[in-house]
């Protein structure tokens, strides 16, 4: 290692790139399949279809990774991530407003959009958490991954209250012009905040320039000796569980708020307001907490991942007993959000230690699998939830008895993913896996 770390301006400038990645995706996933649904009267399966394909294409995480770390300088390959998530939405955009007239033809481009939104965010965000876990010093990895979801949290949010105000009423037109807004405001403030940015962390050491050109081998061979490592094993293997059950209650809350509780749509809708906002203060508290404590930051962070999938278990377990005494909903989707955001922000601040364990230059390839696993359990976790919760519903009703089934098995989820951040073992952390035979595959991407 090089001894140069980010300072605090560099970490939230990088924060800068993660509002981008969060600003127009959320233009992609979010408004344009509300307009596909509502405005243009589509099929609802559709928009979610493509956004299944789009988190599909992610699974392509670890061979960008495998590229920037060849490459050695990231800010090059998070530019070409970005300027292909770019290009993806306006052409998604484009889809949308064709799908009327020309729906065959909207919709092939549509899967061609969407495969580079995937692969957009794919290139662009994990070079970007490879880069921060090389650059930032352990003492601010708890802050720095706080940094790194809020600034993407801030810029869904601001984006998805900008542009709803912008496209009411709605047009085609107007929603060209909100979407080459959007898209021109994110890349242009990538490059302003990449100018500069890596050099501050200095040139890389020579150990990491022989690991570089020994990793040339092929893509193959170091995924499997990626693998083959226990500690990133047995890592995506938590982030998998984990973000699954993550992900599984998303389609969940409001249907409960509303068939349970009677709530209207614009009160269900306040409520999911109140869980981003017990998000947004369990990250804050997590990365404040990690880093103004003493000690060992890797520690504290696998504590604060292992409670905040416990705290997510019980508050998963008092909303499902919650629909039978009629307990009020609003302090525990709070609680719930606030442990989310306390678990995410420690296993962001975990990922980004584990990154360098074991042979260096190797952090995009392992925090391209880790992102392969977090976005196989996203496609899959949002479809699971929703079909569970279906089949709980036609054999059971409309009734608590079915909503708490479902969130019960996604408690269990976390207690799993709990009882796996106890198995991540620290005796192999300074390891470095066994070199690649001689003769290995020599494949490339």
């Amino acid at each position: 290692m090089n001894g140069k770390w980010l300072g605090w301006s560099g970490i939230v400038r990088l924060g800068l790139v993660q509002t981008a990645i969060g600003a127009i995706t959320v233009l992609t996933t979010v408004t344009l399949n509300r307009i596909m649904v509502v405005e243009l009267a589509l099929p609802a399966a559709l928009p979610a279809a493509l956004i299944a394909w789009h988190y599909f294409v992610q699974l392509t995480r670890p061979g960008w990774g495998h590229r920037s770390d060849q490459g050695g300088r990231r800010s090059g390959w998070i530019i070409v991530g970005m300027g292909m998530l770019s290009l993806g939405a306006l052409l998604a955009v484009d889809a949308t407003i064709s799908m009327p007239s020309s729906p065959g033809w909207a919709t092939l481009l549509g899967v061609v959009a969407y495969a580079m939104i995937g692969g957009g965010v794919s290139a662009g965000g994990t070079s970007l958490l490879a880069l921060l876990s090389k650059g930032v010093a352990p003492d601010r990895r708890p802050a720095a991954a706080a940094i790194a979801w809020v600034m993407m949290i801030a810029g869904i949010v601001v984006t998805a209250g900008v542009a709803g105000q912008l496209l009411d009423p709605f047009s085609p037109q107007r929603l060209m012009f909100v979407a080459t807004g959007t898209v021109a405001t994110g890349f242009s403030l990538v490059l302003l905040a990449l100018r500069g940015v890596e050099a501050r962390i200095g040139e890389p050491a020579t150990s990491d320039i022989r690991d570089r050109q020994a990793g040339r081998v092929g893509f193959l061979a170091i995924l499997s000796q990626t693998w083959r490592e226990p500690l990133a094993r047995r890592f995506t293997i938590f982030v998998f569980v984990s973000m699954l059950a993550y992900s599984a209650q998303e389609l969940i809350l409001e249907p409960f708020a509303g068939l349970v509780f009677g709530m209207s749509l614009g009160r269900s809708t306040q409520l999911a307001g109140v869980q981003h906002a017990g998000v947004l203060a369990g990250m804050v508290l997590a990365g404040l907490a990690g880093s103004a404590l003493k000690g060992d930051r890797t520690l504290f962070m696998r504590r604060g991942a292992m409670a905040g999938c416990v705290v997510s278990a019980l508050a998963l377990a008092a909303l499902g007993t919650a629909g039978f005494f009629r307990w009020p909903l609003t302090p525990l989707v709070f609680a719930l959000g606030a442990a989310n955001g306390g678990f995410a922000v420690s296993a962001l601040g975990l990922m980004m230690s584990f990154a360098g364990r074991g042979r260096s230059s190797r952090e995009g390839i392992r925090v391209g699998v880790w992102g392969a696993a977090q976005a196989a359990a996203f496609g899959l976790g949002g479809f699971s939830g929703a079909m569970a919760l279906s089949v709980m519903r036609q054999w059971l009703g409309t009734g608590p008895l079915a909503f708490a089934i479902v969130f019960a098995a996604e408690g269990l989820c976390f207690l799993l993913a709990a009882v796996l951040v106890l198995r991540l073992d620290h005796a192999d952390e300074g390891a470095s896996p066994s070199a690649i035979p001689g003769g290995a595959l020599r494949d490339t991407l």
